[in-house]
């Protein structure tokens, strides 16, 4: 059996990565640690702890907590770590940019520390391996052409996309200065399933649902690629299994859309579920709102490097992911409503 830490695994992308590598990896233990801010849920996977808690163990802690982390991997054989533990919603960054610095910067550094020890204390094992999940957002903002590499340079224009750099660049010190066995991912926008309701397809699904206005960022042209979350796991799982440490590997999507389009195409798949239609359409809910300072124009990702190297494509399209997507939202209304209570009366939302 082996012993996996995942951090931030009561997140949207963690949860799911947790689900996903419990049913295709049977022999994988899982071990979550989070700290179960807003975003967090530890309901999310409660079920697998009855299934087999053989298999899973949850954990209530901040990677910040060095003295937690020293003791996990003194009383565990941990063998690999995936890291999803990050403030991730632009707008919260632009309100309180130290919560991301504590959380992105210095988490990711404590973190870093204790497996490095560990490593370092186990002999160096050359099975282990440490996979940090960052974003697409650490390149800046691209034209209307163009893609981002794994080469392209980091230009990141929140404090969000800045503490996300910063870890990234971390993590590849470790690598340089002791060589530490760690990979980068850079992901495009990820949807599906469990995804807090700030971010903008369940936030618009929610709206839609209790008939609000759906608030689109200025001319809401805005670009972005789009990933369905289960696409993203396999790929973690790839990085993890076949991928060479020290290198970075971006996934995306290839499905670039435009939020307004991505808005119109939620109205029309909602209203058709519900039987909505003609004056009653959901489309006379949309208002523009003032644009998010720094905006980011357009995102893409070239993910022909892991594709190449590893063999990962995404196997979903985007249409029938964003269909699977509305009804496990519709089909999970109470736990929709209940994550949007904690989005805070200061309109604080997300658009990618």
């Amino acid at each position: 059996m082996k012993t996996i830490l995942v951090t931030g695994g009561a997140g949207f992308i963690g949860t799911n990565f947790i689900y996903h590598v419990f049913e295709k990896r049977p022999k994988w233990r899982i071990i979550n640690l989070d700290a179960l801010s807003y975003a967090g849920n530890a309901a999310n996977a409660r079920n697998l702890a009855s299934r087999d808690g053989q298999r899973y163990r949850f954990v209530h802690g901040r990677v910040q907590d060095g003295r937690l982390l020293d003791d996990l991997f003194a009383n565990e054989k941990i063998s690999g770590v995936f890291h999803f533990a990050a403030q991730t919603h632009v707008d919260r960054s632009i309100v309180d940019p130290w919560e991301f610095v504590d959380s992105n910067i210095v988490g990711t550094f404590r973190l870093l520390e204790a497996c490095l020890k560990h490593w370092e204390s186990s002999g160096r094992p050359g099975g282990f391996r440490f996979v940090h999940v960052s974003t697409d957002e650490v390149y800046g903002s691209l034209g209307k052409e163009g893609l981002f590499t794994e080469t392209s340079r980091y230009a990141p224009s929140s404090p969000y996309s800045a503490t996300k750099a910063g870890s990234d660049h971390l993590v590849k010190a470790y690598v340089r200065t002791y060589g530490f066995p760690a990979i980068v991912t850079n992901c495009s926008n990820n949807f599906g399933p469990y995804q807090f309701p700030e971010k903008l397809i369940p936030l618009m699904i929610n709206n839609i649902v209790q008939q609000r206005h759906l608030p689109v960022y200025g001319d809401g042209q805005n670009v972005r690629d789009w990933l369905f979350v289960l696409d993203h796991c396999e790929a973690l799982v790839k990085v993890f299994e076949e991928g060479v440490p020290g290198e970075s590997y971006n996934i995306g999507g290839g499905e670039e859309h435009e939020n307004i389009e991505i808005v119109n195409m939620l109205c029309d798949l909602v209203d058709k579920r519900l039987g909505r239609s003609g004056t009653q359409g959901s489309r006379r809910l949309i208002r523009f709102v003032t644009d998010r300072p720094g905006h980011d124009r357009r995102y893409a990702i070239d993910a022909s490097k892991i594709a190449r190297e590893l063999g990962w494509y995404p196997r979903h399209s985007f249409a029938s992911a964003l269909e699977k997507t509305v009804d496990w939202y519709l089909d999970n209304r109470e736990w929709m409503i209940d994550a949007g209570r904690k989005v805070d009366n200061k309109g604080i939302r997300e658009d990618n």
